[in-house]
């Protein structure tokens, strides 16, 4: 069966998306080629998406010995859990990540071994696994670092945090353009609506504001999401995304505070949005960033923030796919 091809464009000068596929799903996982003498990789993608994601680079020209870097924003599977199968494709490919999700790269089996307890069989189906990286090649990116990428191209990293501890972004000198992961949110473009990425056990409604706030120092310009694309009007969008993190965690707290489920509260409140939308893209956005995960982050913040003992947040397993204790 011939491997499935993902669609590649040229979104600015010298930087080509490429769809990853996830589930199968268009426009729903991006990662992104930065082009140079050291060509790198931003996001792999889940381990599913791994042929094709090697695929898009076969058909870019991308061969085993051309690609100089491999860097992850964060280490949730859906943006790291092809890692390991890259690193073999591309083995002369330093892997960069954040300080905090660099030993999970090396030795993934507890990521693996939580998040084959939350999802069973559906783990393969639509995620896979994660394979270890050997750790001689990673490469822990400090705040304000620079990869070259080329004598006049450098990614500048940003520590981001807020969606996740491990959290990094990458800023390109020679576009402007700032490679965002997870921290401004989730805009698919067949939804069309900013959604906040809130999930357990990281997230922190004071750091996710502080990352935006950060981004907006840089002036970028333009936001490219891991779901979905390059977005311009960065400013106003970061101002957009502080604003529905804020509406968010507020609802999440009213329900919280008066003992009612905060999923339904959140969906109750904001569900509306989506009215428009064709059912298949509601659900395509709900399997990627549902009511349910974002309720359990914006839960387990508050219960961090008031004090108040979580059985579950405190011994659940991790979700290796949004790092969702359950």
């Amino acid at each position: 069966m011939a491997t499935p091809s993902g669609a590649v464009a040229e979104i600015a000068p010298g930087i080509i998306q490429i769809d990853t596929l996830l589930g199968g799903w268009e426009r729903m996982t991006a990662g992104y080629l930065v082009d140079g003498p050291a060509p790198v990789l931003v996001e792999t993608g889940s381990q599913s998406s791994v042929p094709v994601l090697l695929a898009a680079l076969d058909r870019l020209g991308v061969s085993a010995g051309d690609l100089a870097g491999v860097a992850v924003t964060h280490i949730h599977l859906d943006h790291a859990g092809g890692v390991g199968d890259v690193a073999r494709a591309f083995p002369h490919a330093t892997v960069y990540v954040h300080e905090r999700g660099a030993r999970h790269l090396a030795d993934p089996t507890r990521l693996v071994a939580s998040a084959a307890r939350v999802y069973g069989d559906h783990l393969d189906s639509l995620y896979g696994r994660l394979d270890p990286t050997p750790a001689e090649r990673l490469h822990v990116l400090a705040d304000g670092e620079e990869i070259r990428v080329g004598p006049d191209r450098v990614l500048w990293a940003v520590d981001s945090p807020g969606h996740a501890k491990h959290h990094v972004a990458l800023h390109d000198s020679a576009t402007g353009v700032l490679f965002a992961g997870d921290a401004v949110g989730v805009k698919l473009p067949d939804a069309g609506v900013l959604r906040p990425a809130a999930p357990p056990p990281d997230f922190d409604l004071g750091q996710a504001l502080h990352s935006l706030h950060r981004f907006a120092e840089r002036r970028p310009t333009g936001l490219a999401l891991a779901h979905y694309g390059l977005l311009g009007d960065p400013l106003d969008l970061l101002v957009e995304a502080g604003e529905t993190l804020r509406s968010w965690a507020d609802e999440a707290e009213r329900a919280w505070r008066a003992g009612e489920d905060i999923a339904a509260a959140l969906e109750t409140r904001f569900s509306g949005a989506l009215a428009a939308v064709p059912r298949e893209h509601r659900e395509k956005l709900e399997v990627l960033n549902s009511f349910h995960s974002n309720a359990a982050g914006l839960r387990r913040w508050l219960e961090q923030r008031e004090g108040v003992a979580s059985e579950a947040s405190s011994h659940g397993p991790i979700d290796a796919a949004s790092g969702e204790h359950r």
